[in-house]
């Protein structure tokens, strides 16, 4: 007779065994050793939140805790219309007893989720927005709704894969929507593609650049251009996919854009514009000419610090969306 066997199985963990804070940028978690509530305290070094181990251990009190940024140690994001949700994994995997092969506890898996409404303070697959407060003018006393989405190719619906292959468009939609009924003009004003979610990690290709300017057509030759508007508070624009070297199957990239709003009454010019190069600079609305230092700088003449990735004295309320692809 076959006798009986042991399947290894995913235990439930002990009630408030485990806890966490979700901050604007971060989340906290707080572990208690006896995870399982066995009376048998976890080793720090057998639990990781998405392959991160702890950053704090309190011996007296038997916790073990984590902190990461909410793109990091594996975390996956999902978003509804209204909600960002990013989720964690806390994994425990026990470890044979000395000089055997025997577990005594199961391993155990929690997924802890973090919830952001999409107008607060958090975006999508992104970092923080930044936002401007001093600023006297009736735009940026409102509350703004940001967008940046991917589109199916009739720019009908969201679409519901980041996968590419080489040579596909990417549609991207970018929209501001005001709290308060003040028309308003939506720009990307910087895009730039990297292999990790640190903007300033290397290989970086920025294809949106200087106040929007869409190099990549004139630097590849590819098809990447601004759409026509339609509307003031709505902007497409399209990407040829492209990959770092050296080519992998498995290469993600990130891709974050910076995006801001003026009123729909501001004139277009040089640091609020959205150019595309096809035989020339050409502007998705407004005068061609203002796309004329897209071959060189468009560095504003009053003094300000645009050096600064959190957008310190920009005069307009803005943001940043990251995806990863």
């Amino acid at each position: 007779a076959c006798g009986p066997t042991v399947s290894e199985r995913l235990k439930q963990v002990a009630a408030n065994s485990v806890s966490a804070q979700c901050g604007e940028s971060v989340v906290r978690v707080q572990v208690n050793q006896d995870l399982l509530g066995i009376g048998r305290l976890i080793q720090p070094e057998r639990i990781t939140l998405g392959g991160c181990a702890a950053t704090e251990e309190d011996a007296e009190a038997h916790v073990i805790t984590f902190e990461s940024e909410l793109h990091g140690c594996g975390s996956e994001l999902t978003m509804t219309e209204d909600v960002l949700i990013y989720t964690f994994t806390l994994v425990y995997e026990p470890k044979p007893l000395a000089n055997t092969s025997i577990v005594k506890t199961s391993a155990a898996m929690v997924d802890i989720e973090c919830h952001y409404l999409r107008n607060h303070d958090v975006s999508s697959n992104a970092l923080k927005p930044t936002w401007i407060p001093n600023i006297s003018n009736m735009v940026a006393e409102e509350l703004l709704y940001f967008s940046l989405r991917l589109m199916t190719a009739d720019w009908q619906f969201e679409r519901p894969s980041n996968h590419y292959y080489l040579g596909d468009i990417i549609n991207m939609e970018a929209s501001v929507m005001p709290y308060h009924h003040v028309p308003l003009r939506v720009f990307v004003d910087r895009c730039v593609a990297t292999l990790a979610p640190d903007v300033h990690t290397v290989p970086r290709y920025s294809f949106i650049e200087d106040h929007g300017c869409l190099v990549d057509a004139k630097l590849t030759g590819s098809s990447s251009q601004f759409l026509s508007r339609s509307q003031d508070d709505k902007i497409q624009f399209q990407l040829e996919s492209f990959r770092f070297q050296p080519q992998n199957d498995s290469q993600q990239l990130y891709i974050t854009c910076h995006l801001k709003a003026s009123a729909a009454s501001s004139p277009i010019d040089a640091e609020n514009k959205a150019c595309s190069f096809t035989d020339g600079w050409k502007a998705a609305g407004g005068d061609d000419l203002v796309c004329g230092c897209c071959d060189s700088s468009c560095a504003v003449s009053k003094a300000r610090d645009l050096d600064s990735d959190l957008g310190k004295c920009q005069s307009k309320p803005e943001f940043y969306y990251q995806f990863k692809m």
